[in-house]
This record gives C-alpha cells, sequence and structure tokens, in this order.
C-alpha cells in the first residue's frame, strides 16, 4: 500500500489524508463486500479505522496507487 492521492476525474482536484488520531497518511486500499464487489478506501496504518473513498463532483475521486 502507498500513500492514498485522490483525484476527481472532472476537475482534477487532488487531496491527500492523514488520520486525525496519529497523524499518518492514510493508505489506499479495498474491501470486498459480501456481493463479491470491491470498493475502494483510505485506511491507517496504525489500525485507527477506514472511510470510504473521497468524492468531488458527485463522482467517487479515484487514487492511482
Amino acid at each position: 500500500m502507498g500513500k492514498a492521492t485522490y483525484t476527481c476525474g472532472v476537475c482534477e482536484m487532488s487531496v491527500n489524508m492523514t488520520c486525525a488520531k496519529c497523524g499518518a497518511e492514510l493508505a489506499h486500499d479495498s474491501i470486498t463486500k459480501d456481493d463479491g464487489t470491491k470498493v475502494a478506501v483510505s485506511k491507517c496504518p496504525q489500525g485507527h479505522g477506514k472511510i470510504k473513498s473521497p468524492m468531488c463532483c458527485a463522482r467517487d475521486m479515484t487514487c492511482s496507487v
């Protein structure tokens, strides 16, 4: 896993995210739902949790990592 830099495919805005508990950069990952589909997430490398990928221009932002 690497640094999670998410970019909007419409306006090209980019964001980096950090964990508010420890300050670590969130890493790009994915989870598999019960129906087998994958969802992009950013997670704390120290185990403090994960969030779904951010949105911009009403679409999920993408991460090249």
